[in-house]
């Protein structure tokens, strides 16, 4: 079994791969946040452990400016000891349903694209958003998350590398099916 994807959508390469998104070292990570932005468990932790404190002061000057991020939304910090330049927090949804949560789900993937986008990095790495902790389906929210990057890196973008980092095997098999069956339009 291979362990790692890549597909050229347009001008953009994705990459579905089985790793540690804090040690990726593309320009910006995504963190898959609460909306408090302290951190947390999972990939949350994570990226606040390996960022060290000047993550968590980014994100803490954050709140106490704008408030709490709300689910779909999406904001940045540097990196901090991280290789990345930046990491951009999204809030993903608890999962409720499929009706309530994808839109919120796409939301967050495309706030972060667009954020990403406007950061003028070339590549972004993914975790897989809201899987763990708020309980979406890995298998829905694999769908979810290919669909809307696909749409956006279909629409043209200055991104060369877009990476889901799975965590595990597992996800990675989720992504790796849900692959076949995203709708192309390039």
């Amino acid at each position: 079994m291979t362990d790692r994807i890549c597909e050229h959508v347009g001008q953009t390469e994705l990459v579905i791969c089985v790793g540690d998104i804090t040690r990726q070292t593309t320009d910006a990570i995504v963190n898959a946040a609460n909306s408090s932005l302290r951190g947390g468990g999972g990939v949350d932790g994570a990226i606040h452990r390996a960022g060290g404190p000047s993550l968590l002061k980014e994100c803490q000057d954050y709140v106490r400016a704008h408030g709490q991020l709300p689910p779909g939304k999406a904001m940045w910090t540097r990196g901090g000891n991280l290789s990345a330049r930046y990491v951009i927090h999204t809030v993903g949804p608890i999962y409720q349903s499929e009706e309530e949560s994808a839109p919120i789900l796409e939301s967050a993937y495309l706030e972060s694209l667009k954020l990403a986008e406007r950061l003028r990095v070339r590549s972004v790495s993914f975790p897989s958003i809201s899987t763990g902790a708020y309980g979406y389906p890995v298998d829905a929210a694999a769908r979810v998350a290919l669909q809307v990057i696909m749409n956006y890196l279909c629409t043209g973008t200055a991104l060369e590398v877009v990476q889901i980092v799975c965590f595990t095997a597992d996800t990675f098999i989720a992504f790796e099916s849900a692959l076949q069956g995203v709708v192309r339009t390039d």
